[in-house]
């Protein structure tokens, strides 16, 4: 059983977030020092120490895809002009539009998906629980369960990383927080799709840039 002055203790000693300390204490069976390790390993301990920090420099980077089929805009920022001409962060914002370009996400996190639009989405959770016959009283967890995986599959952070899937994208702005020594960001995205909107014949561009990232 971890205890919540341990949680407390080692989001003290990290800067971690709350859920990262008890499940890196719940892998470590309650050691300290080893939780300390597995959120270093992870980049959730220097990431949230630098979360406080200014990332005003950064880059604009583009995807374009199938011949211009599909087109992604992305602003990734960090702290220095020296980190932002690095291989390594062009690379991890490269990935990032083609993230973005193969998954389509709507949002960048839970924060910014929309009070009507999350209160709609609980709603048809919600019935559909009812109807599949599940207890009253288990309804809201259960809905609150299949948002997360709603987050999971709209918002970038939280989707999984097209050429990675056993990491998070977030799990991968971390890893490069710990690389580089300085805080990234993704900032804003814009991802269009070539007729978009319009009635035509349906064609699924984002499971050939899928495709194309796994590779």
């Amino acid at each position: 059983m971890i205890s919540a002055s341990d949680v407390k203790l080692l989001r003290e000693k990290t800067g971690a977030g709350m859920m990262d300390c008890k499940h890196a204490l719940t892998e470590a069976n309650g050691d300290m020092e080893k939780a300390i390790k597995i959120l270093r390993e992870k980049g959730l301990a220097s990431a949230a120490k630098k979360a406080g920090r200014i990332a005003a420099e950064g880059i604009v980077d583009s995807y374009i895809h199938l011949g211009g089929k599909i087109g992604v805009l992305v602003e990734v920022n960090c702290e220095t002009d020296f980190v932002a001409k690095t291989p390594v962060f062009r690379q991890l914002v490269k990935d990032i539009a083609m993230q973005i370009a193969a998954a389509n996400p709507l949002y960048l996190e839970p924060a910014d998906v929309p009070a009507d639009v999350l209160e709609k989405e609980k709603e048809i959770l919600r019935a559909q629980a009812l109807n599949e016959g599940k207890p009253e009283k288990i309804v809201d967890k259960m809905v609150e369960g299949r948002l997360q995986k709603y987050y999971k599959e709209f918002c970038l952070l939280e989707q999984a990383f097209v050429k990675d899937p056993e990491k998070s994208i977030k799990d991968l702005v971390n890893e490069k927080i710990a690389e580089l020594g300085e805080k990234i960001s993704i900032r804003r995205f814009v991802r269009y799709e070539m007729g978009e909107g319009l009635e035509k014949r349906k064609d699924n561009f984002a499971e050939e840039v899928m495709k194309q990232a796994s590779k």
